[in-house]
């Protein structure tokens, strides 16, 4: 009888002692699995501009959903410091990268850099030119810059126009020009519309547009119909330069973007309308293209964009016309912008109802 109580006694201290080496190897084996984090390296131009701020918040809060990390930084605005930055970044051991550029034509290099790594690149919202770049995720760009003329011509059918575009070196912002033409250029044929400035905003940046639009309301001794401004950062400027001229409000003017202050500034009526381009859905849809690039899963594309090296397998995502008509439908209620601060300028007795 004692013999069968040690026996037993034996048995149970043996599977214990396996039992400990199989949780210790399990607890070992998910240190190992967390060890090998997913990291993506996102590369912006320019934290200066509130647009750029916004997608890196973004794409942070969609890694850390996933259990990614974000290795990120800003050249504000410097190429040649982007390149430098992107190399660097490459030697933290980087999954993938997504980079917004500063200047698409020259960041070819950065491509081949991280080829040589191993690693994928995908162009964020701006393509990067004469590369073999692996892929762009973005919104329609012609079709931004066509409902952007579409728009304005429901509202200054005929008339004078100031064309503002953004900065030349910018692919998109030849896109939207682009777009833009492809719907005003039967209406300029025709006379109907009458071109009397043609400019591009260096750099995207308000200060820019402002003097442009001091020069253009100068020449043309303030007669002037409409302002098809490219995005919400040119459209400021412009209509600072309105503003001084007493004409804020007066001249219907586009943008894009769907900025905060952009949005505030229609719901008080000094800007028109602006392109909104739901960036939760661009910042997560890169994250998740960048997590499943590195976890090796199949990637779904929409679309091709030529990028004078290759057609460059993208993703397109939907863009809406905002005016006062449809600002909580689309921007509020998406939860992209609160009411609050949206209208926050206008009395609270001129404000529509609170969703």
């Amino acid at each position: 009888m004692g013999k069968r109580i040690a026996l037993a006694a034996l048995l149970v201290l043996f599977c214990f002692t396996v039992g400990n080496i199989f949780a210790e190897g399990a607890s070992e084996k998910k240190a190992s699995s967390a060890g090998k984090q997913i990291v993506v390296g996102v590369s912006v131009g320019d934290l200066r501009l509130e647009r750029w701020k916004r997608d890196m918040d973004l794409m942070v809060a969609q890694a850390e959903s996933m259990g990614a990390k974000v290795y990120s930084n800003s050249a504000d605005g410097d190429a040649k410091l982007q390149l430098s930055q992107i190399e660097n970044m490459l030697t933290k051991g980087i999954n993938v990268l997504v980079c917004i550029p500063v200047n698409g034509k020259v960041l070819a290099p950065a491509v081949e850099a991280a080829h040589r790594d191993g690693v994928k690149v995908i162009a964020y919202d701006r393509i990067i030119e004469d590369s073999d770049l692996d892929y762009y995720i973005t919104f329609d760009m012609l079709g931004v810059g066509k409902l952007q003329a579409t728009y304005l011509l429901k509202k200054v059918p005929k008339g004078r126009y100031y064309l503002l575009a953004g900065d030349k070196t910018d692919n998109n912002a030849k896109l939207f020009r682009e777009g833009q033409m492809m719907v005003l250029q039967k209406y300029i044929d025709n006379g109907d519309v009458k071109v009397i400035g043609d400019q591009w905003a260096e750099g995207w940046l308000p200060e820019k547009a402002m003097k442009l639009t001091e020069n253009v309301l100068t020449a043309v001794n303030n007669q002037l119909d409409a302002i098809l401004a490219s995005n919400d950062s040119t459209a400021d400027g412009a209509i600072q330069a309105l503003i001084e001229q007493g004409l804020a409000g007066k001249i219907p003017i586009t943008g894009q973007d769907a900025d905060i202050a952009a949005c505030q500034r229609i719901v008080e009526g000094t800007q028109t309308m602006t392109v909104y381009k739901p960036l939760p859905r661009l910042a997560k849809a890169a994250i998740e293209f960048a997590v499943n690039i590195a976890s090796g899963k199949e990637i779904k594309t929409n679309a091709t964009y030529k990028n004078g090296f290759k057609d460059v397998p993208s993703v397109n995502l939907d863009i809406y016309a905002v005016d006062k008509t449809n600002m909580i439908d689309l921007v509020i209620k998406d939860g992209f912008h609160s009411y609050d601060d949206v209208y926050k300028n206008v009395p609270a007795k001129d404000r529509p109802p609170r969703p």
